[in-house]
């Protein structure tokens, strides 16, 4: 996308809005005002040219070409080199988006590099050019502006998640089978958003650390105090997601862990039952099959067969079928079988 915004700032005041970098270096020179040049996932030309201006160190450089850096703050010379993690929080999709934006602050400039569509630096500006009494303080009160606007950002992604939580322990106890998966993904956004806010309270107090050894203005140590503040509630705040989570992951757990509990053990019911079942077919069976053992034998009609004309056979047959029943009956009940 490249250059997004580019002026040369006097006496608090916007001067000049270069057509190009190249005037705006002369314009600097010429002046001796403050260029602030705002950038969008710029190419290596304009890169190469910002870095031969003013100087900026290979490391910083390396740094903001590969992108995917870690909130930090380092200094090179007289140049202040920050790194911020952005974040906002999108409803539609009830995700959080990070971004990232590297700050060059110097002597008389700014370059913000930004590789995502937060933070809302165009805000910043608009604040900082309706204050020209604090926009002539310099780059480091346009750094101080950024950091308050990052932090402040971070509200409504704090807002976000808390809703989120709050419906995912509602799914939790409502026994929602795909509440698991919605647990382990907003873990992921929560570390991943104590990666991008934790490291912002000791950048802070590195800032405040060098108050008096480059002559800070008052106003600029109430300001940076104040984000302070902010941030040290929004890492708190993360933290407290974060262990929450873990504990609705516990509960969730033994959730699932009892409904488990609470299904073997019907299956093993209706296990015992078709046994009991199948036990009664069995004995039933049992009993049909002696009588019927008996009448098959007497039913063969051979000629030559014991007691085949002897006048007690018949009720013979029958008593026996009677007996052998009633003996499986009373060996199958005996076993609770029946």
């Amino acid at each position: 996308m490249g250059i997004v915004d580019n002026a040369v700032y006097v006496d608090g005041e916007r001067h000049a809005e270069p057509e190009s970098l190249d005037v705006t270096y002369d314009l600097m020179r010429l002046r001796g005002g403050m260029g602030w040049i705002g950038l969008y996932r710029p190419d290596a030309a304009e890169i190469s040219s910002i870095a031969a201006e003013f100087g900026l160190h290979e490391l910083a450089l390396e740094d903001t070409v590969s992108a995917h850096q870690r909130p930090k703050i380092e200094r090179y010379g007289d140049v202040l080199f920050t790194v911020l993690r952005p974040a906002r929080y999108l409803e539609d999709d009830e995700r959080v988006e990070f971004g990232e934006v590297h700050v060059f602050t110097g002597p008389d400039f700014v370059v913000t590099v930004r590789h995502a569509e937060s933070p809302d630096l165009a805000r910043v500006r608009r604040r900082m050019e309706q204050s020209p009494e604090l926009l002539r303080l310099g780059p480091e009160a346009v750094l101080y502006a950024i950091l308050d606007q990052v932090v402040d950002e971070y509200a409504p992604v704090v807002a976000g998640l808390q809703n989120d939580i709050d419906e995912i322990e509602d799914e939790v106890f409502g026994g929602d089978p795909d509440v698991s998966r919605r647990i382990y993904s907003l873990f992921r956004e929560v570390i991943e958003f104590q990666r991008a806010t934790q490291p912002l309270v000791g950048m802070v107090e590195a800032l405040q650390g060098g108050f008096d050894k480059y002559g800070v203005h008052d106003e600029l140590q109430r300001r940076l105090r104040d984000v302070t503040d902010h941030a040290v509630r929004v890492t708190e705040r993360a933290d407290a997601f974060r262990v929450l989570l873990q504990n609705i992951l516990t509960v969730n757990a033994t959730l699932v862990g009892q409904r488990q509990n609470e299904e073997t053990q019907r299956l093993t019911e209706t296990s015992l039952e078709q046994n009991d079942v199948v036990k009664r077919i069995s004995a039933w069976a049992a009993i049909l099959f002696a009588p019927t053992l008996v009448g098959g034998i007497y039913g063969m009609n051979f000629d030559h067969m014991p007691e085949l004309h002897w006048s007690l056979g018949y009720p013979l047959a029958l008593a026996l079928m009677v007996a052998t029943s009633v003996t499986m009956w009373a060996v199958f009940k005996r076993k609770g079988w029946l």
